[in-house]
């Protein structure tokens, strides 16, 4: 049987190994592979995985011995997925692998905002507390978060764990979800109204919902008019949930006060994005999902699929 993995590189840099899937048949690792270059080199697989490249209708229709395909990642709007079922073709993700990792990113932007622990130590560095006349000093205005709410965009593994996280800083925590009321009460969370009471009520917004039609720019400029000027919005989920240039504009007026997000709408930002260059928007490379703990797992779970695959017991099926 023939693999290939058509972009290897985000999901393993060099520090894993390949040799799991490379037991399972003739495997073939590129790095990178750019859209004219896929179907030359998809050609002949049984098994192919992909992390970004997007796998179309019209390509399947050129791979006729395509009979399976790994997306290296928990979302799988890369590939027509309408059109591999019409063809028999079997379509896996990687569930769940990096929930913790995702939750400590999120937290991480929360706590750089309200503490601006680089900022501080740079200054400290540049020698500017040796000339404070105090024993102390600070640059920003410092934030505790205690007693503060928390409020959560998608209540699946990533949200829960990030929930957590928050209840243990002594936040209140707040969520609109399809989860029942009692159930959201058993832990100790709060569910909201709407979309729009959790934008009115949270100190904190944290957006960790799929990309959909109904949530694509959930954060638009009226959310985001209903938010208090104290409000930090969170994004770890994905780019488009969110206006950015709605965003932008409310962070240059100070309509809200920061926003920290590992996730833009497109990336890399090639033709720029407005929250690049907004007033306390803190950008990180779309990483949250890429600590090496989180990518052991991938790599394991996409093992694992491709191996039920072969038993014909396929796991992971997206539909």
């Amino acid at each position: 049987m023939k693999i290939v993995v058509l972009d290897g590189y985000a999901a393993n840099p060099g520090d894993l190994s390949w040799d799991g899937l490379r037991e399972l048949g003739e495997l073939t690792v590129y790095e990178r592979t750019a859209p004219e270059e896929v179907l030359e080199r998809a050609k002949g697989a049984q098994v192919i995985t992909t992390n970004k490249v997007l796998i179309t209708e019209e390509l399947m229709d050129r791979l006729p011995e395509l009979r399976y395909i790994g997306v290296l990642a928990t979302g799988y709007n890369v590939v027509d997925v309408p059109a591999a079922c019409k063809r028999g073709i079997i379509v896996t993700n990687i569930p769940a692998y990096s929930t913790m990792s995702v939750a400590q990113m999120a937290i991480a932007h929360l706590l750089n905002i309200c503490n601006q622990v680089a900022l501080h130590s740079e200054a400290v560095k540049r020698g500017d507390w040796q000339l404070c006349k105090d024993f102390t000093f600070t640059l920003t205005p410092l934030i505790e978060l205690d007693g503060k709410t928390f409020g959560i965009v998608g209540m699946g593994n990533t949200g829960m764990a990030t929930a957590r996280i928050a209840q243990s800083l002594g936040m209140r925590v707040m969520a609109f979800s399809s989860k029942s009321r009692e159930l959201l009460s058993e832990m100790g969370i709060e569910r909201a109204k709407s979309y729009d009471h959790l934008f009115h009520e949270a100190d904190v917004i944290s957006l960790h919902c799929p990309l959909t039609e109904e949530t694509h720019h959930i954060v638009n400029a009226e959310r985001l008019q209903l938010m208090k000027p104290t409000a930090i919005l969170i994004n770890t989920g994905r780019g488009p949930l969110v206006d950015e240039h709605a965003l932008a504009l409310a962070l240059n007026e100070g309509r809200i006060m920061a926003a920290g997000v590992d996730v833009l709408e497109e990336e890399p930002p090639r033709d720029g994005s407005p929250l690049i260059g907004a007033r306390n928007c803190y950008i990180t490379p779309h990483v949250a999902w890429a600590t090496r703990a989180a990518r052991t797992r991938l790599m394991n779970i996409a093992v694992e699929n491709v191996k039920a695959y072969i038993k014909g017991k396929p796991q992971n099926v997206v539909h």
